[in-house]
C-alpha cells in the first residue's frame, strides 16, 4: 500500500529538489494530496533546503479526510469521498502520515468539483497542459486564492489521466 510505504516520499522528494534548484526565491508550494506521500516527499526536502517555503496542500472539498486529520491533528474519517479527483479520494488517513503533515505542511486548503473544472479548463487553454481533476487541484486552489502564499508560488501538476467526460465538463465541449 503506497499510503503506508516509508519509502515512496523519497521519490517525490526530488520534485521538492528540482522546484527550489529551478526557482530558489519559492515563497509557497501548492501540492495535491491524496494518500500524502507526494507533498510528505516534496514538503521533506523543500523544508531542508528552505526552512521558510510555505508548504500547502491541497483537497477536493468532498474527500476532506485529511484536510480534517491536519486541522484536528488526529486521523479523521469521513463516510465518503465522492469526488472528480479519484487521486484525492481518501476516506480513512493513515495515522501516520497525518503526524507527518501536521509536521510538514504549513495549511491545506479545500477546492470544489468546479473549480477543479476551472483550473483543467485553464492549464489546457492558456498553458496546454492536460490535468487530471487531482493534478489540477494546486491550480485550482490558486485561482481560488493566492493569499498568504507570497510573490513566488510553485504549483504540482501531478497526473494528466482524464476522463473523456470530464474533460468535457472542464470545456464545456469537444
Amino acid at each position: 500500500n503506497d499510503a503506508t510505504d516509508e519509502d515512496l516520499p523519497a521519490g517525490p522528494a526530488t520534485i521538492g529538489c528540482e522546484i527550489l534548484e529551478q526557482c530558489p526565491a519559492a515563497s509557497a508550494i501548492l501540492v495535491p494530496m491524496g494518500d500524502t506521500a507526494l507533498i510528505r516527499g516534496i514538503a521533506a526536502a523543500a523544508k531542508q533546503l528552505a526552512p521558510q517555503v510555505k508548504i500547502i496542500g491541497v483537497q477536493a472539498g468532498r474527500a476532506p479526510a485529511y484536510f480534517l486529520s491536519w486541522k484536528e491533528g488526529r486521523v479523521v474519517g469521513t463516510e465518503t469521498c465522492d469526488t472528480i479527483a479519484d487521486g484525492l479520494a481518501t476516506r480513512t488517513p493513515e495515522a501516520a502520515n497525518v503526524r507527518d503533515v501536521k509536521r510538514l505542511v504549513d495549511d491545506v486548503v479545500l477546492v470544489s468539483e468546479e473549480q477543479m473544472l476551472r483550473a483543467i479548463e485553464t492549464l489546457l487553454l492558456e498553458e496546454h497542459v492536460l490535468a487530471e481533476p487531482a493534478g489540477a487541484a494546486s491550480t485550482a486552489a490558486l485561482l481560488k486564492s493566492s493569499a498568504g502564499c507570497g510573490d513566488h508560488v510553485a504549483l504540482v501538476v501531478s497526473g494528466a489521466n482524464i476522463s473523456r467526460e470530464v474533460l468535457k465538463r472542464a470545456i464545456g465541449s469537444v
